[in-house]
């Protein structure tokens, strides 16, 4: 394979959904590989080998002190000139489920400057939330890895996954576009509980700072890379013509920005 896309997606620690983000990645064109936590932070020039880096989902660190939370600060103080120096240059950083949390925590999202101004936190219903959610993408957003999509149906599988900001911060992103994903209904509209799984203000889903190029999103798209990954697939099955998941759009896309920016 001869990409410009070199992705390095986290591993370690908790973190266990590595396998498919690298699948998806590999899939959509990209050079990938697994990177473990600890031999990033020991070495952060290795950042300079990859131009896409991928936080996964999973339980980093048990979700001690709350979900994402010790990597996070890990990264913020061994990492924080590397990261923000990788942002600039137009590279991409992609936080999904867990990683959201995680970059959210550290402060890279929304603004690159590495002080927390959102988070994510405990589910409205109490209690773990596992099932497949609808989603619309915000056309007027820069995030690089929504261009294209309408909607979504992802699944969700978190217990800390309510987007909190404080009004002024919510207001900042609404008016950059900076949302780039709510959850919906069937009928594409706002609607509470259980199509927001958690009670995310604004039904928000995912964010991405103001140049589009850092992305946080509690769904997994790495989990719809092919269409049996769907629980509704037997019942269209016989209609199927293209087995690539939907969620492999959002992969896509980010290696399709790569290879012509890189």
């Amino acid at each position: 394979m001869n990409s410009k896309a070199k992705a390095a997606v986290l591993c370690g620690y908790g973190i266990n959904c590595e396998y498919e983000t690298e699948h998806a990645l590999r899939a959509s064109g990209a050079e990938a590989a697994r990177v473990h936590v600890h031999d990033l932070v020991e070495n952060p020039k290795m950042l300079e080998n990859f131009n896409l880096l991928a936080f996964p989902g999973g339980f980093s660190y048990g979700d001690d002190l709350g979900s994402g939370k010790v990597l996070a600060n890990k990264m913020r103080f061994r990492m924080k000139e590397q990261m923000q120096e990788f942002v600039k240059q137009g590279k991409l950083v992609i936080g999904i489920c867990n990683g959201f949390q995680m970059i959210a925590k550290m402060g890279l999202l929304p603004y690159n400057d590495f002080e927390q101004k959102v988070t994510l936190t405990f589910n409205d219903s109490g209690k773990f939330e596992d099932r497949w959610v609808y989603l619309k993408m915000n056309p007027k957003s820069p995030c690089v890895f929504t261009q294209g999509i309408g909607g979504l149906m992802l699944p969700v599988r978190h217990g800390e996954g309510k987007f909190m900001a404080d009004p002024a911060t919510l207001k900042d992103l609404g008016a950059k576009n900076m949302v780039a994903m709510q959850y919906v209904n069937e009928k594409d509209e706002l609607a509470g509980y259980p199509y927001n799984p958690n009670g995310s203000l604004q039904s928000i889903a995912g964010i991405c700072n103001e140049q589009g190029n850092v992305f946080g999103l509690m769904p997994h798209p790495e989990a719809y890379n092919i269409m049996a990954n769907n629980p509704f697939w037997p019942s269209v099955k016989d209609r199927i013509t293209d087995w690539k998941g939907s969620g492999m759009k959002v992969f896509e896309n980010a290696v399709s920005y790569l290879n012509a920016k890189f």
